[in-house]
């Protein structure tokens, strides 16, 4: 028992992240669909709606339980907010240039590719919240 919970205190964070990872892609699927399915908003903006809200539940999350930072000073948020939204952003505009490339351009398998495309964005999104948006000592 004692093993166990030192595995999880050393993997907290990576737990977690995990965790509200799957509960971010259900806020995502689950707001496209009300709003395209009931609401008969275009694919599109029904699209940009999910996204928002997943990103913003994302931050808050990531912010406050993955990578405790409790500072909530309004330019300090505001910093971490503007560079979660960028970052998730980059690893976005990768996911999509992966998926053109190597599906479109390529012709590869699509699902495989996919799976390693999402594998690679959530790895660099953990990197770069830990490293560029909740790193320790900036607030």
């Amino acid at each position: 028992m004692e093993k166990i919970k030192k595995l999880l205190k050393k993997y907290k964070f990576i737990i977690l992240y995990g965790i509200f990872g799957v509960l971010t892609t259900i806020i995502n699927i689950v707001t496209y669909a009300l709003c395209y399915d009931m609401f008969n908003i275009s694919n599109v903006v029904s699209n940009i709606i999910a996204w928002i809200l997943s990103v913003l539940f994302a931050f808050i999350t990531n912010k406050i339980w993955v990578f405790e930072s409790k500072c909530f000073d309004f330019k300090i948020f505001i910093k971490e907010l503007w560079n979660f939204i960028v970052c998730r952003l980059a690893t976005g505009a990768l996911d999509l240039g992966i998926m053109y490339v190597g599906v479109d351009l390529l012709k590869g398998p699509a699902l495989i590719l996919k799976i390693a495309s999402n594998i690679i964005v959530i790895i660099l999104n953990y990197v770069m919240s830990k490293l560029f948006v909740f790193k320790k000592g900036s607030n």
